[in-house]
């Protein structure tokens, strides 16, 4: 019963966020990987993955889901996903909150799935003004998880343009953080994608990366000292 009213908060979020106004922004892409060196649910060390996001800027908020589909699971092929509505108190408020290097604080709730599981996390998100970056957020959840004890989490998220010459990156990423609890350790996944922007050499509309992504992951879904560290070619287009 404990789930019931974080996934009502979650589909209530979401509900708000996606019938006040059209979105101000949104981007949809598709990205290719393929990589080696992964542990536990794996067949085998190599893995292809193919992953679809969607990100929006709303009104009230902003919107972010994906959805990962792997080849190496030990039953086959995988589905991991996750939805990210949030809520800013500036906007609900119609007043401005910010103070330092804080420029806005949100409700921010996370819905993740996939096969025999379902978590849900709840917390305030910390929008920060970092300089040269594009954007970096913090979140603080506390999870509520199906198949170990409950938890707390830190998710930070954070997007940095560069240049050089006439080339144009992008590095952006995530870093997860959660506390120990008696069945588990403490757990860290810290994944960033280094993206050459290719496909302005294509024409000035096309969005087209290539890179690879690099995932550090310490004690696995909890388990100590079940560490993950490796490194993806990566193809990525925004539609």
């Amino acid at each position: 019963m404990k789930l019931i009213p974080i996934f009502t908060l979650t589909a209530l979020s979401a509900i708000t966020l996606s019938t006040h106004a059209a979105p101000l922004w949104q981007d949809f892409s598709v990205t290719g990987l393929y990589g080696k060196d992964y542990q536990l649910i794996a067949r085998e060390d190599k893995q292809s993955t193919v992953t679809f996001e969607y990100a929006a800027k709303l009104k009230y908020g902003d919107f972010f889901a994906f959805a990962d589909r792997t080849d190496n699971d030990v039953n086959g092929k995988n589905t991991y996903f996750e939805v990210s509505p949030r809520l800013s108190l500036s906007a609900v408020s119609g007043q401005k909150i910010a103070f330092g290097p804080v420029k806005d604080i949100s409700f921010s709730t996370t819905w993740e799935g996939g096969d025999d599981m379902n978590n849900y996390l709840y917390g305030i998100g910390l929008d920060l003004t970092v300089p040269y970056f594009r954007y970096f957020n913090v979140n603080l959840y506390r999870a509520n998880n199906d198949n170990i004890n409950d938890d707390y989490q830190m998710t930070l998220t954070y997007g940095l343009p560069l240049s050089f010459a006439s080339e144009d990156f992008l590095i952006d990423g995530f870093l997860d953080w959660s506390t120990a609890e008696d069945d588990h350790a403490s757990e860290m996944n810290w994944t960033t994608q280094w993206k050459w922007n290719a496909g302005k050499h294509i024409s000035p509309d096309t969005r087209l990366y290539l890179g690879i992504e690099h995932s550090v992951w310490n004690n696995k879904y909890g388990i100590k000292s079940k560490d993950e560290n490796n490194v993806s070619a990566l193809v990525k287009y925004h539609f």
